[in-house]
């Protein structure tokens, strides 16, 4: 019993001694954006954040590190410093940077818990200190942001958002620009107002910090296919917020007018007729290329460089194409060689035949006499 007693209070007196040991880095000052924490400072939820922390030493210590954290209710967010030493009487000061955790869902502030750690293998001094985290004053929460994978030129394709004021102020007047970087194409649609604190109007208020809706953009048939950008811009007298999403664009007639051998091949992958006008060097025409067909234009030149254009009734030109006379001589003659061969051919095919229809003899048929007895 004795040594049983003896072994007991031998144990008492080591976590003693630890737990004395435990306090020896002490003299911890702590700083928010140079503001020191016994002044109640406040953060902005989803921001970075400088922890400044001093300390003395009363004793000399290697491997000490030191560590802050914000402890929210779904989310804790620290930082931890590398290592360094101390020797006992002089003071140390290390900067952490961390990001405020946003969990302010229905409240357009809250208190959150810092705590503050310097320690090592054998000592440790820790404390607590409650900060104020509120919400940045104009803020937007992209919900979501929807839109079709794939898109083919020349259609239009919705993008459908959703929208909600995550910011300390009601947002006035917002509007959303959805557009197509790299295709100059853009799109603005006006979404309203946006109150910030929505749970304190009355249930039969049409006062809303949430919205969705929806933005209609027209792809042009001639657009190359490809994958693009598309940026969605959020927009008030007070904000303006940006998100991204990748866009694929498919077109199988990137080219509406394609230069052939002989003249131009014109498409209209359109749901509408299209008229052009085709302008010569010494005359012009009309050509009606009706919804979903194609025309071709024969072009004979008579100069050396016979240049035509083709424009739209609006008068904007869609392409200028350069013939060669020589060229479109040589094709003609080849053309013609061609044609020439090729019934050469098939005179000699029918002379075969003939010959052979001629080279053969009839047969001789044998006659027999009746005979009467």
């Amino acid at each position: 019993m004795v040594s049983f007693i003896a072994i007991a209070m031998a144990l008492f007196l080591v976590t003693t001694v630890s737990a004395a040991e435990l306090a020896d880095l002490s003299g911890l000052t702590v700083t928010i954006d140079n503001i020191d924490v016994a002044y109640s400072p406040a953060v902005i939820a989803g921001e970075n954040v400088e922890i400044e922390v001093q300390f003395t030493a009363n004793v000399d210590a290697s491997n000490v590190r030191i560590k802050v954290e914000i402890e929210g209710d779904k989310i804790d967010v620290d930082a931890i410093s590398n290592q360094f030493d101390v020797e006992d009487g002089h003071s140390y000061k290390k900067s952490l940077t961390l990001k405020v955790p946003y969990e302010l869902k229905d409240d357009l502030s809250t208190d959150v818990e810092l705590n503050v750690k310097v320690w090592n293998a054998n000592y440790k001094t820790e404390d607590d200190y409650v900060l104020k985290a509120q919400r940045p004053s104009y803020n937007v929460d992209f919900k979501s942001i929807s839109l079709p994978k794939t898109v083919t030129a020349g259609e239009t394709f919705p993008v459908d958002l959703v929208l909600k004021n995550i910011g300390y102020n009601d947002l006035d007047d917002l509007y959303v620009v959805a557009k197509i970087t790299g295709a100059e194409l853009e799109k603005t649609v006006y979404f309203g107002d946006l109150v910030s604190d929505e749970w304190n109007y009355d249930s039969d208020s049409d006062e809303t910090d949430t919205v969705n809706g929806r933005v209609y953009i027209e792809i042009p048939y001639n657009l190359v296919a490809g994958v693009y950008t598309l940026e969605v811009e959020v927009s008030t007298d007070d904000l303006v917020l940006s998100e991204t999403k990748q866009l694929v664009i498919e077109n199988e007639f990137p080219e509406t007018v394609i230069k052939t051998a002989d003249g131009l091949f014109v498409v209209n992958p359109t749901n509408q007729m299209k008229i052009y006008r085709i302008v010569f060097p010494s005359n012009e025409m009309f050509l009606t290329v009706q919804a979903g067909s194609s025309e071709t234009v024969e072009v004979k030149a008579d100069s050396e460089v016979y240049t035509v254009n083709v424009l739209t009734m609006n008068g904007e030109l869609v392409g200028s194409y350069d013939f060669s006379k020589q060229v479109l001589d040589d094709q003609t003659n080849n053309a013609i060689v061609v044609l020439t061969i090729i019934l050469a051919i098939i005179f000699l095919v029918l002379l075969i035949v003939l010959i052979v229809l001629i080279g053969k003899k009839p047969q001789k048929t044998e006659e027999f006499g009746e005979s009467y007895y």
